[in-house]
């Protein structure tokens, strides 16, 4: 069966073993970088592709476009720090701590595929550590595509402090008091409660089966609790991310569903009128390369491979239109 479609008929254990089978495909070799784990597999260009942030993620939430792209691409599929196969230590998860393991991955790329600027995808809160990593090196990115990037909900224009995050101040350290620490995380990642919490981004019922079983056992790892913890504590969340997304030099392409808690993208108003922002609306939840996964793959392989040279030539055409107009204002 093929493990990358939803299948009602797929067993609902109440609760999964630990350790994580193979998440990606079988032949995917796993390359450990300090504490971080990245998945590689396939040849051709690279192309990076980093999972979101919550109580059970880990790289089996690309698994769907690892398996399609690794027929024409390198891909590096990392599991962040805290999660998946990486390094589950206790402290403080931050912005800066996911920035520098996607900066190591960057370097892995630079390695295996003779220094080739990479593209790069991102789902949900992982697009705001791509955009900084993107931000800060520039040369290794050639574009980006965001999937369901957070930072956008509402019109308020997020351009904190550099660095800053919108961590609430304390409820870290109540989070993760040694008396309830444990107890805490198990009650919010009990199966059910990984299912109702699936549920919000599909925005139904229906969600994909193989992904609620990896991230129930997920959750199930050793030291599972410390990454989240910090979620929780909105300590991951960046203050600055439309200053992020505002530095990419890079073309972006961010697109998000209409269905579920994820729909609202009124920030995106401080980004359409950049000349290499573009944005797309899939009638489908957070995660459209899930359910529309031809037609999501087709406009990421048009994306990818636009020509880098008319692209830029355009930007930059824009931008001076842009710079005249203001001028004669």
């Amino acid at each position: 069966m093929d493990r990358s479609l939803p299948s009602a008929a797929m067993p609902r254990p109440s609760r999964l073993p630990w350790p994580l089978p193979p998440p990606l495909p079988l032949n995917a070799e796993a390359v450990r970088l300090g504490d971080v784990v990245c998945h590689v597999a396939g040849q051709g260009p690279p192309l990076l592709l980093v999972h979101s942030v919550n109580a059970a993620a880990s790289a089996h939430e690309v698994r769907p476009l690892l398996n399609h792209w690794r027929q024409t691409h390198t891909v590096f599929a990392p599991d962040l720090p805290g999660f998946g196969s990486s390094v589950r230590r206790q402290q403080r998860y931050t912005p800066r701590l996911m920035t520098d393991a996607l900066h190591a991955v960057s370097a892995l790329v630079q390695q295996r595929c003779a220094g080739a600027p990479m593209g790069a995808l991102a789902v949900s809160l992982g697009c705001e550590f791509l955009a900084r990593a993107a931000a800060e090196r520039p040369a290794d990115y050639r574009r980006l595509a965001l999937v369901s990037p957070t930072g956008l909900n509402g019109t308020a224009a997020r351009r904190g402090a550099p660095g800053s995050t919108r961590a609430v101040p304390g409820l870290h350290a109540v989070l993760t008091a040694p008396l309830w620490r444990r107890p805490l995380f198990r009650a919010l990642t009990r199966p059910g409660v990984v299912r109702d919490f699936l549920e919000r981004p599909w925005g139904r019922k229906a969600i994909d089966e193989t992904m609620w079983a990896d991230a129930v056992r997920a959750a199930q790892a050793p030291g599972a609790e410390h990454a989240p913890l910090s979620f929780l504590s909105a300590g991951l969340f960046s203050a600055d991310v439309l200053s992020l997304y505002e530095a990419l030099t890079q073309p972006v392409w961010a697109s998000h569903g209409v269905r579920g808690d994820f729909t609202d993208y009124r920030g995106q108003v401080h980004l359409s009128s950049r000349p290499n922002w573009r944005f797309t609306v899939f009638d489908s939840g957070a995660l459209p390369y899930f359910e529309h996964p031809a037609d999501f793959n087709r406009q990421l392989q048009q994306f990818l491979h636009t020509d880098d040279a008319i692209t830029a030539a355009t930007a930059a055409t824009a931008a001076s239109a842009a710079a005249v107009g203001s001028s004669g204002a």
